[in-house]
């Protein structure tokens, strides 16, 4: 396994690894602080399940107050996770020295033999995916306004990651569980384990694949050629979801196996796209949610040179803007359905619809993250 910047790792190179943590220590900034176990033990007492605030694919974290009275959360990645080193490397590198109003702040991490924690600021709202979709959190009401609050939010931070920072930072892994809430649901971008420094002067990076079925640009989820776009797609599917107060990993949208990208375009070539709003929404204005479903479908395009970039997608989100839909086609879509040799093939296509998903093409699959 490597690290962006801080060369080879091996799980069990302890030498190495506390190098790279020596190299982490000289770039950080004087606000990110090295907690000991002690300090994290007595402030999640002891990592008690009633603390237990989220799950991850590589961790649990803990709700913990601090001995000023600060709370916190505190990521314990887990030992067993491959993953586990080179995300905690990956995380402390790409957050450590980024600040946003949109992005989680990375108060400081602690090493203490095998365990690798990261204390991030708390969110007192936690999720999105706990906030809109499956069970909801009854004292969480998302009215329109709110959930357009959500949309604009997250693609800042993303814009702010894609467009203002040198080098470039892709996330990989953008999805509802990812969007954490403060305490005025201002949502803020969460879990940086995955992601990918991108410098400019490349077309793409060729890398394994990671990330979350569901919300996988197609050319990335099958050939593991990584830009910008394919969080610009990953961000389509969330807006759809914060529209339809559903989740996109549901199987059954229309009373068929479609995806709900799948879906969606299906509905907007038949102008029923209402039928895709949340049913809990009682006002909203129907000329924004169609521009924000609109503005969905632009972002998952099969071609990913034909998605807005998320400079432009803010911009299409802020502004009533009429979209040039002569300039729309059709959405690219992935599905795993593994066999025993791990396969994957298409279930159900729609005919009319340009899937990058073709038999030809060998599953590339080795970290994604079921939903």
């Amino acid at each position: 396994m490597s690290c962006s910047c801080f060369g080879s790792l091996s799980v069990g190179g302890k030498r190495e690894y506390h190098h790279n943590l020596q190299e982490i220590n000289g770039s950080l900034r004087g606000n990110i602080k090295h907690f000991t176990y002690r300090e994290l033990n007595f402030a999640t007492n002891n990592f008690h399940p009633s603390n237990k605030i989220g799950r991850g694919g590589f961790g649990v974290v803990f709700k913990g107050i601090l001995k000023n009275g600060m709370q916190v959360a505190v990521k314990s990645l887990s030992v067993e996770s491959k993953q586990g080193m080179h995300e905690f490397l990956t995380e402390i590198d790409v957050v450590a020295n980024v600040r946003h109003p949109n992005l989680v702040e990375l108060i400081g991490y602690c090493v203490h033999g095998n365990d690798r924690i990261l204390i991030y600021e708390y969110m007192e709202n936690n999720s999105l995916d706990r906030a809109l979709l499956g069970h909801r959190q009854k004292n969480i009401k998302l009215d329109w306004l709110k959930r357009c609050a959500i949309c604009l939010g997250t693609a800042k931070g993303l814009a702010f990651l894609h467009e203002e920072i040198q080098p470039p930072i892709v996330h990989r892994d953008i999805k509802a569980s990812n969007v954490l809430l403060d305490e005025n649901l201002d949502p803020k971008i969460g879990d940086f384990g995955l992601a990918k420094f991108f410098p400019e002067n490349i077309t793409h990076i060729s890398t394994r694949v990671a990330g979350t079925t569901g919300y996988l640009a197609p050319e990335y989820a099958l050939q593991g050629q990584l830009t910008k776009k394919a969080d610009v797609y990953s961000f389509g599917v969330l807006l759809l979801e914060i529209v339809s107060g559903r989740s996109s990993s549901k199987e059954n949208w229309g009373g068929m196996q479609h995806s709900i990208v799948q879906w969606t375009w299906q509905l907007y070539k038949e102008e029923r796209l209402l039928e895709l709003v949340d049913t809990d929404l009682e006002q909203y204005p129907e000329a924004e949610v169609f521009r924000y479903m609109k503005i969905a479908l632009f972002c998952t395009q099969a071609q990913a040179n034909r998605r807005p970039s998320m400079t432009q997608v803010v911009d299409m989100l802020s502004r009533n803007i009429r979209l040039n839909e002569k300039e729309l086609t059709a959405p690219g879509f992935f599905e795993a359905r593994f066999g025993s040799h791990g396969s994957s093939s298409n279930k159900n296509p729609t005919s009319d619809i340009t899937s990058e998903l073709m038999s030809s093409y060998p599953s590339t699959i080795t970290q994604v993250i079921p939903r």
